[in-house]
């Protein structure tokens, strides 16, 4: 007989778990078996036991197959897709999706919400008129086989102990356990019915993971279980120290996104972690023999248009305008108030608190206070100066994008504020590492 206090009592205790037990206890949570109350107690007993790596398996296991997993079988490709542990001026996925789906695989993209100073990809493609972000599983097929690539949310068919745990979680002050994220990312990802996966793991001040070893920690259990699971999966650990993109803010990661796959501008470090992750994902999904041919064909698709194309068609295909890519610039929301922010003096920037230029966005209305706030998909802020550029007296470290005059103010201050400028010129690592299953 299967009694959920027994399972909490070993865990508890700081026994290992057999997979029947965590299969017969999400289960449960999904069926209401497992009461609200012995779920949080399951919780809070990983947080301090922890999990062991075959445990966390199973419990990723579990929570994918307790709703639908997708099966791909008709297309006559890999089917690949990236996670970011999230931070700011991230809009990687917007160009490494079509990228890929330019190269010949498949990308039915799972993506996320903003959650506290970090972007969230959804909330950049609602920035795009008509663009849907939760459509049916139909839909969602259609646009996954002629585009190559959807990116989309999470509907209740997939995971849906996912969803049950980490509200829990999230009221227990249990969220930040590597077991119960590893389960929590993996297997909304697994759901979707990957071959191949690539991880972005971020490190530093606009990041949820402040040092190297905390990152290296998660990207090594992240790749061990998904490989376990059976999709061939690395983990990048990039940094974040600053923003990635020279633009933070939903309308504005969008444009950037448009000008990077025409070729119009790229940002150097988004441009290099864009197009190792794409590297690293052609080698899983068995596009390419290794990381040196991945990079070849990413360039390429990119510097041909093939990937913009790509962009175009999920675009298109999922309500969004079908000249786009053509006239992004007309389709975006724009701000009120656009103004250049100064530093208080000159030298090179030789530092930069990224979540505060994440949470600069929040104070504007482009990031959330409360779940559930509306979003003002047009501010924000471009033209960031990165680590290292040297700022003449008079110009420039950043254009700020407001619809509120004291919002902008705040903004203005708490942009300044994450600005150090110094006498010598800095120059940051990018990459910390790759995590293989060895």
């Amino acid at each position: 007989m299967f009694l959920p206090a027994e399972i909490i009592a070993k865990k508890r205790d700081g026994k290992s778990l057999k997979p029947a037990e965590i299969n017969a206890f999400v289960e449960g949570i999904v069926s209401g078996t497992v009461k609200p109350e012995q779920a949080a107690a399951f919780v809070m007993a990983v947080y301090f036991q922890n999990m062991d790596i075959d445990e966390r398996v199973a419990l990723t296991l579990a929570m994918r197959d307790s709703g639908e997993v997708l099966s791909w079988d008709e297309l006559d490709g890999p089917v690949i897709d990236k996670h970011s542990t999230g931070g700011v001026g991230d809009n990687v996925s917007l160009m490494l999706a079509p990228m890929w789906a330019a190269c010949g695989a498949f990308v039915p993209m799972i993506s996320g919400r903003g959650l506290g100073h970090t972007g969230g990809t959804l909330d950049k493609f609602d920035a795009i008129p008509g663009y849907q972000t939760s459509v049916d599983n139909a839909h969602f097929r259609k646009v996954v086989r002629e585009a190559g690539c959807a990116i989309v949310g999470q509907t209740n068919d997939l995971a849906p102990a996912d969803k049950i745990l980490y509200a829990i979680r999230d009221v227990t002050a249990t969220v930040d356990n590597i077991s119960l994220i590893t389960g929590s990312i993996l297997s909304k990802k697994l759901a979707a019915g990957l071959d191949a996966l690539v991880l972005d793991v971020k490190v530093g001040s606009g990041a949820f993971m402040k040092s190297v070893d905390e990152a290296k920690e998660l990207a090594e259990s992240l790749v061990f279980v998904a490989n376990g699971a059976g999709v061939n999966t690395s983990a990048l650990i990039t940094d974040m120290n600053q923003p990635l993109a020279s633009t933070a803010g939903n309308a504005l990661e969008v444009q950037n996104a448009v000008d990077f796959l025409s070729g119009r501008h790229r940002d150097p470090r988004l441009e290099q972690v864009v197009i190792e992750l794409a590297a690293h994902g052609l080698v899983h999904g068995k596009l390419v023999k290794d990381v040196e041919e991945g990079r070849e064909q990413a360039r390429h698709v990119l510097d041909s248009g093939k990937a913009a194309e790509q962009f175009g068609k999920m675009i298109t295909g999922l309500g969004g305008p079908s000249d786009f890519m053509q006239n992004c610039a007309a389709h975006l929301p724009k701000a009120d108030i656009i103004r250049d922010v100064f530093a208080d003096q000159a030298g090179f920037v030789t530092e930069i608190d990224a979540k505060q230029v994440g949470m600069g966005v929040v104070v504007l209305g482009g990031g959330r206070k409360a779940p559930g706030d509306m979003l003002d998909y047009a501010v924000g802020f471009d033209r960031l100066a990165p680590i290292g550029e040297k700022i003449e007296k008079g110009a420039p470290i950043a254009r700020l994008h407001a619809n509120d005059t004291a919002l902008a103010d705040e903004a203005t201050a708490r942009l300044k504020a994450a600005y150090t400028i110094g006498n010598a010129p800095q120059t940051p690592e990018l990459f910390f590492g790759v995590i293989e299953q060895t």
